[in-house]
């Protein structure tokens, strides 16, 4: 599947044996999330994937986040959007342990439910994320806002990779949106816009690299 990042279609091996999860129902998700939420308040979402550089909504304000208990990972199959059911490809997730540095955006209270909606189609066509309220860090204050963690038992979680295999998904996984390696590139490109420093998805671009395979 996607990531909170990239994609409108499901796109995660429904059948792998090695998790015990198993994909889920979105729309009770969109429903208990909402619930949460209320529909009294400006909604705030975390981004730390696609959802960076492309967001497709409209926030009212962004600002830089950190959050602590997570981490960005590329470790989430992809078979559709960058990659194929013969060659599967990656995107990033969000797992726990660690810290992850992105951006919340702050979506108005009148636009967030048919936000939320939208952003169900693109992220969580088949509930393969934990979509929860965390605590991010940003330079005005705190603020509660919601992202899409995956879960270490979920069937998109890839387990460990090493570089060998990172480095036959970047020369060979090509999907509908382009290529595992391409997303990487775009993902590393835009976190260094924004200031955001990510030293393993640096080190997965100097690796590439190093085997010429990005320029």
């Amino acid at each position: 599947m996607l990531q909170f990042d990239d994609t409108p279609v499901a796109d995660v091996d429904a059948s792998s044996h090695s998790h015990q999860l198993t994909l889920r129902d979105p729309q009770p998700l969109l429903e208990r999330i909402l619930a949460q939420w209320g529909g009294s308040d400006d909604l705030w979402l975390f981004a730390y994937g696609s959802l960076i550089w492309r967001p497709d909504f409209h926030a009212m304000e962004q600002r830089s986040a950190l959050l602590h208990g997570f981490h960005r990972a590329l470790r989430m199959r992809s078979r559709v959007n960058r990659g194929s059911p013969q060659e599967p490809g990656l995107v990033f997730a969000l797992l726990s342990g660690g810290s992850c540095r992105g951006l919340v955006y702050r979506i108005g209270q009148a636009e967030a439910e048919a936000t939320l909606t939208r952003l169900w189609a693109r992220e969580m066509p088949t509930g393969v994320y934990d979509p929860q309220w965390v605590s991010c860090r940003t330079p005005e204050g705190e603020v509660k806002a919601l992202a899409f963690t995956l879960s270490r038992r979920s069937p998109g979680w890839t387990g460990p990779l090493d570089d060998a295999r990172l480095l036959h998904i970047f020369r060979h996984a090509q999907g509908r949106y382009g290529s595992t390696l391409d997303y990487l590139l775009q993902t590393a490109a835009s976190l260094s816009e924004h200031g955001i420093q990510d030293r393993e998805v640096q080190r997965q671009v100097a690796l590439a690299r190093r085997h010429g395979l990005a320029p």
